[in-house]
């Protein structure tokens, strides 16, 4: 494989605006997020972008099979959505993709990249890149039980396991025999001892150059693109080299970037969603909810973010997250934080 990075090579991106067999999933998602993009998020982002793919939060397979509550859970409204799993042992990520695919989810996607203490104490995540073979039993597990693709998201590489070498060997080893032929890539290292899972998302220098590579040097192979990625702009440019962007902690605390998504990335002539409008499109879900005795500020907790950067943002934040939690808040907590954006 070879080192010398060259940026003047864009790859071809072929999609569809529909979902469908050829629609090109993997274009542009929002990354599985722990305490963030649970079914409310989704729901929420769903409103803002009907192309995007959305993941769930990263589900061991313990609790799928052992747990008491329903974490497979999730509405039809959010499709196209991935369920990313965490786990090691091939039968029992079998066991849980073929419940997804039951369940309907469209993607199942293999965790290689979480560095936190508890996911290697379980021998998933970022841990895992150390044992490419592995990886490789855990995909065809999945693969020979569900027709729905399996995916894998990693890192460029773990403590001095960090070459471009090391790297493709990774790739090569999971991919092999048409294994798995969709990969998300993180562009930066995990270091899995003397880093929190907040400083690995932040220390370990960003990489795109190296990512770009592996697509060239992979180019029969989807790749997608994640870290550090804050724009649509950056999602453009990273887009002349690879098949894929996902957008994480920007999309979260600035979900207004995905009102544009629809319209920059997979067709001009759909229309720019607007955040007003998304919001009130929730009020049948969150009146569901509410009857259902979910609290209010579970689900605006995730829509606070919005407005950002509108006069009357900071008045809208500040209204939710006083009176969302309170007993028995309903929509009228909602409609009274947008007149401080509607009513200038």
């Amino acid at each position: 494989m070879s080192e010398n990075i060259e940026l003047n090579k864009p790859t071809e991106n072929h999609h569809v605006n529909s979902h469908s067999n050829t629609y090109n999933l993997n274009r542009f998602s929002v990354a599985p997020m722990l305490d963030w993009t649970d079914r409310h998020c989704r729901y929420f982002f769903r409103q803002l972008s009907k192309n995007t793919l959305l993941y769930t939060e990263m589900v061991t397979t313990g609790a799928i099979i052992h747990g008491k509550g329903d974490y497979l859970k999730y509405s039809e409204e959010e499709h196209p959505v991935s369920l990313q799993l965490g786990g090691s042992d091939p039968q029992a990520l079998a066991q849980c993709a073929k419940l997804a695919q039951e369940r309907g989810y469209d993607e199942i996607n293999l965790n290689v990249g979480c560095p936190s203490d508890r996911v290697q104490n379980g021998r998933f995540g970022a841990c895992l890149m150390g044992d490419a073979q592995l990886v490789a039993d855990c995909v065809k597990a999945m693969r020979d039980v569900v027709d729905i693709p399996v995916t894998v998201k990693t890192r460029i590489g773990i403590d001095e396991l960090d070459s471009y070498e090391f790297l493709c060997d990774f790739i090569d080893t999971v991919s092999r025999d048409n294994n798995c032929d969709t990969f998300i890539i993180h562009a930066r290292k995990a270091w899995l001892s003397g880093l929190s899972p907040k400083e690995n998302r932040e220390v370990p220098p960003l990489d795109y150059p190296r990512v770009y590579q592996l697509k060239r040097d992979f180019s029969h192979l989807t790749m997608a693109i994640n870290g550090g990625i804050k724009s649509l702009e950056e999602a453009k440019e990273h887009l002349k080299y690879m098949d894929g962007v996902m957008v994480g902690r920007e999309a979260y605390q600035n979900p207004s970037i995905l009102t544009h998504v629809d319209h920059e990335l997979f067709d001009n002539q759909l229309p720019i969603a607007d955040a007003v409008t998304a919001v009130r499109a929730m009020y049948p879900y969150i009146e569901k909810e509410l009857s259902q005795g979910t609290y209010l500020g579970h689900v605006t907790r995730h829509m606070l973010g919005i407005f950002q950067g509108i006069p009357g943002a900071r008045q809208w934040r500040r209204h939710l997250s006083e009176n969302a939690h309170k007993q028995g808040a309903d929509l009228s907590v909602l409609e009274n934080a947008l007149k401080f954006v509607t009513e200038k």
